[in-house]
């Protein structure tokens, strides 16, 4: 008996179609072009979730050391007070402090020069 492959066939078209959803034309129309286009997008999307981590850390990097900047002290001997006097505040969190709560940062800065002498 013959066996006829056209509905596999088509659910693996299918399956592209459904993924190159609002891709330009030819990544959308040639299932070819389209397999091309998903494999290049999966590759960029796993690539820019580390280079998102990357570059969110460089940005509570910057906003820690202007907020450190204006309590007169810097960025590194904030961080290693920090790490002296057993405070656990993430990077993520003293930026936040350090943009929305000035007040509660100056505290924080207090505090570490308070418990590191």
């Amino acid at each position: 008996m013959r066996v006829k492959r056209g509905v596999t066939a088509h659910k693996k078209h299918h399956k592209i179609r459904k993924a190159t959803r609002g891709y330009s034309h030819p990544n959308r129309v040639s299932v070819k072009r389209g397999k091309q286009a998903v494999t290049r997008s999966l590759q960029n999307a796993t690539r820019d979730r580390k280079t998102k981590k990357r570059t969110f850390r460089q940005l509570w990097n910057a906003r820690i050391n202007a907020a450190a900047r204006d309590n007169n002290t810097t960025y590194s001997k904030l961080i290693s007070s920090l790490k002296k006097a057993n405070i656990t505040l993430d990077r993520k969190i003293l930026a936040e402090l350090a943009v929305n709560e000035p007040q509660a940062f100056s505290e924080v800065v207090k505090a570490t020069s308070l418990k590191s002498k």
